[in-house]
């Protein structure tokens, strides 16, 4: 007797995460949310993934992996191929090149294999081996030859500015945030410079970046060098920006790169305004004159200088943008749009 269409269209689906269990950043935050939606979407979810990372996936099936493991290593392609074929499901998910590599170097199963790239850097070859690809910006899509390419953007749940530890106090002024891993990839030392720049012009306004990580020091030493204190604050990792969002009037993004960001869906989830550097995601959805020529410090302070000096303008030319997160970059659109490539023929 037939199960029923509703049974049928259920998937068994492995997600497979290779990073080392050191650091939590949008790849690992994008597994872990797939996952909790394609779950509340009632297919059935296993994570491949470093011991580490068990807490973050309460919602799914836990299959702990050594991901410490160099990619070429045996064992870990041993430990990842035993626990597909204990699983057998009908898809097999990489994220990130690291895991493509070690997925497609497996002898071909009866599940189908995909990849994400998330990075605009990433080594596209690993992918092909893979029988689908899904990338994540318009120009990662574009990059790829792959017979069976895919875009779909990331999505996130919006949150509140009551979400939970989600109250960071911003200054009663003119506001512009900007918030990430503390890394030279997000380019935090050219937003420094940009602010030292141009604080100056703007006695009423105020630069709070978010986030933690192996550059803190020398961004701290970067803003006592440059006599920044009364003018901008770093305020440290916060669980939620749902607050910080809620209340700021600029938020900037000043990556060298990336593959498609979570604060800028965040930010026009909430209707922040914003301007970026001209990396993947942002060149997707803002307009121009959001837009910086490119990642010095100079372009930064231009158009954040741009954008401070007519904020009502920039609300006005995002509202498409604004209307677009909306409808399009949620958690369910993405998981919807991500079991719509697994069905494809």
């Amino acid at each position: 007797m037939s199960a029923g269409p509703e049974r049928e269209a259920r998937l068994k689906v492995a997600l497979i995460l290779a990073t080392p269990g050191s650091a939590w950043g949008g790849m690992e935050k994008h597994v872990a949310d797939l996952a909790e939606a394609l779950t509340s979407l009632k297919h059935e979810v296993h994570i491949i993934a470093h011991p580490d990372y068990r807490t973050h996936f309460p919602f799914a099936e836990f299959h702990p992996c050594p991901m410490k493991l160099s990619r070429n290593n045996p064992w870990l392609r041993w430990c990842v191929s035993r626990i597909l074929k204990r699983v057998s499901p009908d898809i097999a998910h990489a994220h990130g090149n690291k895991a493509a590599l070690i997925l497609g170097r497996l002898p071909h199963q009866t599940w189908q294999t995909v990849g994400t790239i998330h990075g605009s850097k990433s080594n596209l070859r690993p992918f092909l081996l893979l029988d689908k690809v899904i990338a994540v910006s318009g120009s990662i899509y574009e990059g790829l030859s792959h017979p069976s390419r895919h875009l779909i953007y990331n999505g996130i749940r919006k949150e509140t500015p009551e979400s939970p530890h989600g109250n960071y106090p911003l200054p009663e002024t003119t506001n512009v945030i900007a918030a990430g891993r503390l890394e030279p990839v997000k380019g935090f030392d050219m937003l420094i410079q940009a602010w030292s720049m141009i604080h100056d012009r703007f006695p009423t306004a105020h630069l709070t970046i978010f986030g933690d990580g192996s550059e803190a020091r020398n961004l701290h030493r970067l803003i006592d060098d440059k006599g920044l204190r009364h003018s901008l604050t770093m305020a440290g990792h916060q669980t939620t920006l749902a607050s910080a969002l809620s209340n700021a009037d600029l938020m900037v993004l000043s990556s060298r790169r990336e593959g498609f960001p979570y604060v800028l869906v965040e930010a026009l989830m909430a209707g922040l305004p914003v301007v970026s550097t001209p990396v993947s995601g942002s060149v997707d959805l803002l307009p121009e004159n959001a837009l910086a020529r490119d990642s010095s410090a100079q372009a930064i302070a231009d158009v954040i200088a741009s954008a401070l000096n007519n904020l009502d303008g920039l609300q006005q030319s995002e509202q498409s943008a604004f209307d677009y997160a909306q409808t399009h970059l949620t958690l369910r659109g993405m998981a919807e749009a991500t079991v719509r490539v697994y069905q494809a023929q």
